[in-house]
């Protein structure tokens, strides 16, 4: 029964081992192919140096356009070795909007942007396009929800100034911002004020409607709501709602650059030679970095549990080694008396104590696979991450069993010592 208990001890620590490496291994594949790849660790985003607000590119400094984002910069970015693709947007602002039929947004950022590289930037159309003409929008996933009639818009409006602490208005309220509105083929007008007077846009040409980001829940995503328009729509809204402020530049400028490099280690020297250019320059390296150093964490962590298990093990092992010890000194006395010397008898133990770590590490194999199989159904049941996917891989049995036997050879050796210096005429004459 001991000797049973002492396995098992070995299998529950062996397990520990093997889950903790296949857990970290599959939390790091996860991390890469969602959430590191959803960060877009190969783009740099620039900015202008001067300071202004959104739709200004940036406002002008004391030097002219000396630390704006203009055409011209972006044609010297353009031609760096080792980009990709550039992307740039302007900034036009949060809109209340209105649809052709009659429903409302209270707000939608509008973002002027070369909307045939929407996909460059990791975009999916879920309905419809990019369309050329003056006058089309593409709606991220995001501006298709929250859309309520007017009444209802009024009414909650009213409501929250009322009484903005009451769960059910914010039930109610949750319910209209989650819910998805079907958008393509629609016609919307971004309303402005312009000294307490309500300006109308043009009507916009609803063409095309992103889907969910990769790496991103549905129910986050829709936090962000982005209307994407060309630079001669953003031109024509300007002029119609006097969205212009301060003087205008001589050329385009723009409020920020997406740049995508060819490899990540190109991106340190770009923006070196970006910054050169009165702009800012920044990635997501830092927070890849920030993750892995957390995942590193967790590892270490599971594994410290596991060795820990296996330490406590041991002491069982030793316990119950030390007791066969005792209990088999009458069969050790004959041995020696029949001519077996210390290093035989020592020998064998430490094989016993090593195969009862075998064994223990083949029964925490099965019991790994048993924990991991229903590790994925919590995953996939509660989590709803798909994309998760915990497997026992082939590299992390050897390091299991690796684990169980040296806590089992380890475990023998006092036990083991301890037989070989059993006295044998003592013993066959105490026994």
């Amino acid at each position: 029964m001991v000797t049973a208990l002492c396995m098992t001890g070995i299998s529950i620590g062996c397990a520990a081992i093997i889950v903790a490496i296949s857990i970290g291994n599959g939390a790091q594949s996860y991390l890469e192919t969602e959430i590191i790849g959803g960060m877009k660790l190969d783009e740099i985003t620039v900015t202008p140096q001067s300071t202004g607000g959104p739709g200004e590119g940036g406002g002008q400094s004391a030097g002219g356009e000396r630390g704006l984002l203009t055409d011209d910069k972006v044609q010297v970015i353009q031609g760096f070795n080792h980009v990709k693709s550039v992307v740039a947007t302007k900034q036009l602002g949060y809109f209340r909007t209105i649809s052709s039929d009659n429903l409302i947004h209270e707000g939608i950022n509008v973002v002027a942007v070369d909307l045939s590289k929407l996909k460059e930037q990791g975009n999916r159309f879920k309905e419809g396009g990019p369309l050329e003409q003056i006058g089309a929008v593409v709606l991220n996933y995001g501006a298709t929800t929250g859309w309520k009639d007017a009444e209802t818009s009024e009414r909650l409006n009213n409501m929250m100034n009322s009484d903005p602490n009451n769960p059910q208005l914010w039930e109610e309220f949750q319910k209209y911002e989650s819910t998805v509105s079907e958008m393509i083929g629609k016609n919307v007008q971004l309303e402005q004020m312009d000294n307490d007077k309500k300006l109308l846009s043009p009507q916009l040409y609803v063409g095309g409607v992103l889907d969910v980001p990769k790496g991103r829940d549905a129910q986050f995503a829709f936090y962000d709501r982005q209307a994407y328009i060309s630079f001669d729509t953003a031109d024509w809204l300007t002029d119609s709602l006097n969205l212009q402020k301060g003087p205008a530049s001589k050329q385009r400028v723009y409020d920020n650059l997406t740049v995508k490099v060819e490899d990540l280690q190109y991106i340190k020297p770009l923006e070196d030679l970006i910054s050169k250019l009165a702009l800012n320059a920044s990635d997501n390296l830092a927070m890849r970095d920030q993750v892995a150093s957390q995942l590193d964490t967790f590892k270490a962590i599971a594994l410290g549990v596991g060795v820990f298990i296996l330490l406590l093990a041991s002491i069982s092992i030793i316990v119950a080694m030390t007791m066969s010890t005792h209990q088999r000194r009458r069969q050790i006395g004959i041995m020696k008396v029949l001519g077996a010397n210390m290093p035989q008898i020592r020998n064998m133990f430490i094989v016993e104590a090593s195969l009862l770590g075998l064994l223990g590490g083949l029964l925490g194999i099965v019991f790994a696979y048993l924990i991991i199989k229903g590790l994925n159904s919590f995953i996939m049941a509660s989590a709803g991450m798909s994309g998760l996917q915990i497997a026992v891989t082939a590299e992390t049995l050897p390091i299991g069993i690796a684990f169980a036997v040296m806590t089992g050879i380890f475990s023998g050796i006092y036990p083991a010592i301890s037989a070989a210096r059993t006295n044998a005429l003592l013993a066959i004459k105490r026994d």
